[in-house]
């Protein structure tokens, strides 16, 4: 075992590892009784999950779209179609109040016809005609996908059409009659990531054994994914065919594939690269050092850099700088439209969007007005046809708005609002910032209820996350917080820490392996700062993560109990002893790091909360959510956390859903139920 091997005691909860162990299960179904009694007895429960039930199932949410070929597709969920249905409207009918909806498939009248618990994950349409799709279906809503091909007029899925068996692999069209296959090929096919590590062309007609194989990485490796691109230069095509050899998570190589040849792209191993038109896009997460005109010209780490691909290839390095970055602004994201690029900013958490556009050679740069107040982001609508742009607006107290910028227009188009889930009458939204162990500024969005006195009593729930440089920053507009806390006079928090994207690579960077430990300190700065300024203190503040905020609040409440009076917990990793062997876990070692290395172990174990939480210290109420289909996460460290705690005496509840994947739920039944177990947990132990 890797206790053994490792010098470590063996793990007496090791057992829990089984997924579907019959141990495991009973131990499982025992506390979920316990929880639903606790927690789904109460009198609260009730009400809580039925207002929650509605505002998932509501017919006025906005229904978000993809465009393609004339279509706007979109996948609804409600009362009477609990699984969803696959749908479209033809775009010009999309802002009227009630569009019709052509259904292509039925997510729940499939389950039924085949036995099985099917959740829609995706479908790619065929260019041009969109006339062919790939669907994704997970059962119970885990990563591992079946890939069907789908026939959109007859609305019926093609017999003898491409058909990939369940793996975390992937299907991508090349044309109408081959695609780019990623998949579960047999013994030794993939990665210790239980990804692929194989690429290959399977043409329509034939077996799947004999796709022909085009790149192979190592077991080693995270995964490889290929996919063909299109791109418009003065109205003429460009069709171009990328492999990305993903070798860590924040590395790897990326490979043009042309007449049957691989090109390696002479990008940085850690830089994130996509194509524009003619253009290849580079976005850095280090700094890159390249010499154009005979002068070395440095690059930072957070810039977006345009060039000509065939110019870069044959070795030009006279780039054009889309975006560069500031000490507290970064790229939010960047959107590909037909003939123009938007580069979404934040700007010291405000929002600003700017327009590129590329003639004959020559880039320009325009900004475009977003609206003030709130957060705003610009994204595609077709890229295939036009420059027109969607616009979202959205604040922790304004109902989300969808507009349409048409192409070259300044101002949008009002096409979608959604109704106020809940009153945010005397509500308020502050931004501030708490300083953390090291003086490092970090900031967090206080949003409190009507009738709010800074007294140290209110009950506040902090929110963070802290890793893979993704945002939590600005928050939006959140219905679940707003109808479950706000209208009971909670304050909700939402943080941005270290680890996270907030200020792009620089900051993520700033707690990644041996400097991990600075996610927890900037979310113990924000719990400090917010009981100094009495919004609240320890008894009444509980914290909550999933997946690698779950590792957060659970490093956190391990670190600094006395902080805090209830922690939820969500599809967590908490053993970083064994993370490394469970489902996706190797994939990960780029941002925790190696524990297989005595080194690198030393600062993991420093934090790690499986190995760290004792009886000595008196831990505070801990409620744990889980998911059986959870295949990225392991259930099994949340169970053992939860069984270890339970030994230790911690008052500790545990929840698995049997369904959900690593999102916890698989249709909005089981949405409410979670979310009202958290809300109903965080009420009884703050108020």
């Amino acid at each position: 075992m890797a206790q053994a091997e490792s010098g470590q005691a063996e793990d007496p909860f090791l057992w829990l590892e089984e997924i579907t162990g019959e141990r495991a299960l009973e131990w499982v179904e025992g506390q979920n009784r316990v929880s639903a009694l606790a927690l789904a007895e109460r009198p609260e429960f009730a009400a809580l999950y039925q207002r929650l039930l509605s505002i998932y199932d509501s017919a006025a949410r906005i229904p978000m779209v993809t465009a393609r070929g004339g279509w706007y597709y979109n996948f609804w969920q409600d009362e009477s179609r609990r699984r969803g249905v696959w749908r479209r409207t033809p775009a010009a009918a999309y802002a009227e109040p009630e569009p019709h909806w052509e259904v292509l498939l039925d997510i729940d009248a499939l389950g039924r016809a085949e036995g099985e618990n099917w959740v829609f994950k995706g479908a790619q349409c065929l260019y041009p005609r969109f006339e062919r799709a790939l669907i994704n279906l997970s059962r119970g809503g885990g990563d591992a996908q079946v890939v069907r091909e789908f026939d959109l007029g007859a609305r019926e899925f093609v017999a003898g059409g491409f058909a990939l068996p369940e793996a975390k692999g992937s299907l991508a069209w090349i044309d109408e009659d081959s695609v780019y296959v990623s998949t579960d090929f047999g013994p030794g096919s993939l990665t210790a990531a239980g990804y692929p590590r194989q690429v290959k062309i399977w043409r329509r007609g034939t077996p799947l054994a004999a796709a022909e194989l085009v790149f192979e990485g190592q077991q080693s490796d995270v995964r490889v994914v290929a996919e063909r691109v299109r791109g418009w230069v003065a109205g003429r095509l460009i069709e171009r065919d990328f492999i990305q050899h993903v070798e860590t998570f924040y590395s790897g190589a990326l490979y043009l594939r042309e007449g049957g040849e691989l090109v390696r792209v002479p990008i940085p191993a850690d830089a994130f690269a996509e194509s524009f038109a003619d253009q290849l896009l580079v976005t850095l997460r280090s700094d890159w050092t390249v010499t154009a005109a005979a002068e070395p010209v440095t690059w930072p780490r957070g810039a977006t850099l345009a060039i000509g691909l065939d110019a870069f290839l044959a070795g030009a390095r006279h780039f054009t700088a889309l975006y560069t970055p500031g000490a507290r602004k970064s790229q939010a994201s960047l959107a590909v439209l037909h003939g123009a690029l938007i580069v979404n900013e934040l700007d010291e958490m405000q929002a600003r969007a700017y327009v590129w556009r590329l003639d004959s050679g020559s880039w320009t740069c325009t900004e475009f007005p977003l609206p003030k107040g709130g957060h705003a982001t610009l994204s595609a609508v077709d890229p295939d046809c036009d420059d027109a742009a969607f616009l979202i607006e959205t604040s922790p107290l304004q109902p989300t708005t969808l507009g349409l910028v048409a192409a070259g227009a300044r101002s949008p188009v009002r096409l979608k609002s959604a109704p106020a889930f809940f009153s945010a009458a005397g509500a308020k939204v502050e931004y501030a910032n708490a300083r953390s162990a090291d003086g490092t500024q970090v900031p967090y969005f206080v949003v409190t209820p009507a009738g709010f006195v800074a007294n140290g009593t209110a009950p506040t729930l902090l929110y963070a996350y802290g890793g893979f440089e993704i945002a939590l920053l600005p928050p939006q507009y959140n219905a679940t917080v707003g109808a479950a806390w706000l209208e009971a006079g909670g304050v909700y928090v939402r943080a941005g820490l270290r680890g996270g994207g907030e200020f792009g690579p620089e900051w993520h960077q700033a707690a990644k392996k041996e400097n991990k430990q600075r996610s927890y300190d900037d979310l113990i700065a924000v719990a400090l700062d917010l009981s100094a300024r009495r919004i609240t203190s320890a008894p009444h503040l509980g914290i909550r993560g999933g997946s690698n905020g779950g590792l957060l609040v659970g490093a956190v409440m391990v670190q600094r109990p006395e902080l805090f009076g209830a922690v939820v917990c969500e599809v967590p990793l908490l053993d970083m002893r064994r993370y490394h062997r469970l489902l996706a876990g190797a994939s990960w070692m780029g941002e925790y790091g190696d524990p297989d290395d005595p080194g690198e172990w030393d600062f993991i174990s420093r934090y790690s909360p499986y190995q760290r939480v004792t009886a000595r210290a008196e831990q505070p109420p801990v409620l744990f959510l889980s998911s059986t289909r959870d295949d990225r996460v392991h259930p099994g460290h949340a169970r053992k956390m939860a069984a270890k705690m339970l030994g230790q005496g911690a008052r500790v509840l545990y929840y698995e859903n049997t369904e959900g994947g690593h999102a916890g739920a698989a249709d909005n039944t089981q949405a409410a139920y979670m979310q009202a177990l958290a809300y109903t947990f965080l009420a009884r132990e703050l108020r």
